[in-house]
Parts: structure tokens; sequence; C-alpha cells
């Protein structure tokens, strides 16, 4: 499970090993992961792009400049894409490449673009293993927290024995999981914290049969939820109704409106210490909601809406509040309206994204976030949700433990 949901980016270089990388792709997209392939041009030698392309379903990616990517710089648009990059097999030749910064294609280059972890499965002949230079290059790449899943040791194509050989890729997979699972668990910066999230859309009746709700699908505030787990809090979210499922691990209280979501949220907040408002709640509700369905009879419908209960503006004025992290989401003036609502309802960060492009926000796997406070501002920028659900959190945690001091 540890791979569920993350996106892999398999970096694949030049050596026979490459021939088991189509089954490693396999074995990734049925343990959950969403894989894209990027190959060297010696890659292409052993294995063939397309039979990659069919098992992980995405195009396979060798070009520095890709027409079809974004302002067709392909290796930034994978390097933020990634939470994990893969190297296997890593020849002798790429990893003296990447001990040394070189960028002269476009796997070594996502190797430098990339914020993701790095793990690397060598693969080579027994003596490239144990040359001088090629321990020298290991040492380096530890000291820069590049982990290795291998070699093992066997007969090679060569047909000398030892140590060189690319693990199996049932192994990498495993290998590749528990590095995600330590990863989570070294950071667990809110241990023994209670967590509070809201998220998705609500929706306000118009008739026992019709409502009115906003395109929200709740996709943010689920990664947030996850990620805040996974740094050890005790998480509760309290959703709207949306097509996603919260963790094992994490209480999850389905609601429809505005005013459901508010008692939920009230009911336990005594006890969080930070409370993040990701959802995106309706701001009115028809004055008077009618019993029956509402018949067609003439050509226009005039409807009477009041203001439901501002959620996140009642936790922040409680005495004994916790710590409250509200959402922005805004088609223009972005900052401008997040500052604003970080003073009118007394937050202590607040973080905006414009929603005008259907490439991110609503809908969209993919964010980015400005995230602001009384005294700084962060730019987050385009990322998996899962990947800025981290860094969002990462920067709470700076601001919550100063408040705390």
């Amino acid at each position: 499970m540890q791979l569920e949901q993350k996106n892999v980016l398999l970096g694949i270089s030049g050596g026979i090993a490459a021939y088991k990388t189509p089954d490693l792709v396999r074995k990734l997209v049925a343990a959950g992961a969403k894989v894209r392939v990027v190959m060297t041009d010696s890659a292409k030698e052993f294995v063939s792009p397309l039979a990659l392309q069919a098992v992980s379903g995405n195009k396979i990616s060798n070009s520095l400049l890709d027409e079809d990517a974004e302002a067709a710089m392909g290796h930034i648009e994978l390097a933020r894409w990634a939470d994990i990059f893969l190297i296997a097999p890593a020849t002798a030749n790429v990893m003296a490449k990447l001990s040394h910064g070189l960028a002269d294609d476009l796997l070594t280059t996502l190797a430098l673009a990339t914020p993701a972890p790095i793990v690397i499965a060598p693969a080579m002949n027994q003596q490239m293993w144990a040359a001088p230079a090629t321990s020298d290059n290991i040492n380096i790449l530890n000291q820069r927290g590049v982990n290795f899943i291998g070699p093992a040791s066997g007969e090679q194509a060569c047909g000398d024995v030892g140590y060189g050989r690319m693990v199996e890729p049932e192994e990498i997979v495993s290998a590749l999981g528990e590095h995600i699972s330590h990863a989570a668990k070294d950071l667990q910066l809110f241990a023994g914290k209670n967590i509070m999230i809201t998220a998705g859309p609500t929706r306000e009746a118009l008739d026992p049969v019709r409502y009115i709700t906003n395109h929200s699908s709740g996709k943010m505030g689920y990664a947030i939820a996850e990620a805040a787990e996974e740094m050890g809090a005790t998480v509760t979210l309290v959703s709207g109704p949306v097509n996603i499922s919260a963790g094992a691990n994490i209480r999850c209280k389905q609601v429809i409106s505005a005013q459901n979501m508010l008692e939920a949220v009230m009911s336990d907040i005594a006890t969080q210490d930070i409370f993040i408002a990701c959802a995106a709640v309706a701001d009115f509700r028809l004055a008077e909601v009618p019993t029956h369905k509402v018949k067609k009879k003439d050509e226009t419908l005039t409807l009477s809406f009041e203001q439901n209960p501002d959620i996140l503006k009642t936790v922040a004025a409680l005495k004994n509040k916790p710590f409250t992290l509200g959402f922005a989401a805004e088609t223009n003036d972005v900052e401008a309206y997040a500052r604003s609502k970080l003073s009118r309802k007394n937050l202590d960060m607040i973080a905006a994204n414009d929603v005008s492009s259907s490439e991110l926000g609503f809908n969209s796997d993919r964010n980015a976030l400005t995230v602001i406070t009384k005294n700084s501002k962060t730019e987050l920028a385009p990322a998996s949700k899962k990947v800025l659900a981290q860094q969002l959190l990462t920067l709470l945690h700076s601001e919550y433990t100063a408040t705390q001091q």
C-alpha cells in the first residue's frame, strides 16, 4: 500500500538489465503507483519504448525539449510530477554523471531538476562495481541522500560472477515501498498532534431532489489529510460529498451541507491543535427549502438565499482557538483577496490558489499555492497535490512551532 497513488518516475539507462523494466513497470502499476518512464538513447537498444508505453499507460520520454510538455520543457514538468525518482538499471556511467552533477540528457537533467528523492538500482559488471572510481561515486551519492537498492550477486551476462546484477523487479518494488514508508516515518513532525481538515464541496438543497454546489473534488484536502497522517498526526477529516476515500488511519466524518460541516467541526474542535479549512463551503443556502419538488410553472424562477455560517471564521474566533490555516480559491487578484481574508478572519496562515486555470486547482491532480502569513510569503510551484500537501505541512509546522514558543 506504500506505493498507492505515488508518482514514480522511472529512469532507464543502457544496461542489459533494461530488458527487465517492462516487468518492473507492470509490478509498480500493480502496487498502485502511477509510472512515467524516461530512457537514455542507449537504453532503447535493450528494450522497446513501445513495450514500456503499453505497460505504463503513458508516453515514454527521451528528449530534453518536448513540444507536448509545459513550455516545451519536459524535464521541468516531469521533475515536478515525481514523488520519487527511481533509476533502474543505473549503469556505472550514469552513476558517475550523477555524482558530478552532469546533465547531458533528459535522465541526468531530471536528477538535478527534481525535488523528489532519488533511488538507484545499479547494474554493471562486477569489476566495474568494485572499481575505486565507482566506490567514490557511491560515497558521494550516499552523502547527498541518494538511496541504493542492490546490486545483487550472481552470474552476469558477460559470464562473470559477483556483485553488479540489478535486483529483481519484485524486490525493487518492495524496497521502494519500504523506502517511502521509512521516509514518512522519519518525518514525524506532527507526532502527538491532533489535526482537523475540511475537504470537498458542500451541497445546499433547492428542494428534495435538487441542490447547488461547486467544482471542488476534495483532492487537495484528502492529500493534506494523508500527508498529515504520514507525518504522525491524529487526523480528523470532515468531508463534503466526493468520489475519493480517506486512508484507513484517518477518522472521516461525511457531511452534506455547510451547516452539517459546521456541526461536525465544532463537535471536536476543542481537542484539535491545528485546523485546516480546505473545503469549498457554499457561501449561501436557500432561505426556505420546499418540502416537495419544485415544478416548472413559469419561464423564470426566483429564489431567495441567506448566508451560510462561516466555519473558518467561527473556529478562528474561539477563545482557545487551534492554529488555523485557511484556503483562498480565487479567479483574479488572488494574493490581494487572500491577504484580506487572512486579516479579516484572524488566521495564522492562508494558502491561496488560482482556480481560473483548468490545469490546476479544482478537479486537477496538480495545484500551485501562494502561502501567506502576517510576515511571510512562500510560492509553492505547480506540482502534484500530494507533493504540495507535504510542502505545505512542512511550512505549517515551522509557523506552528513558532507560535508555541
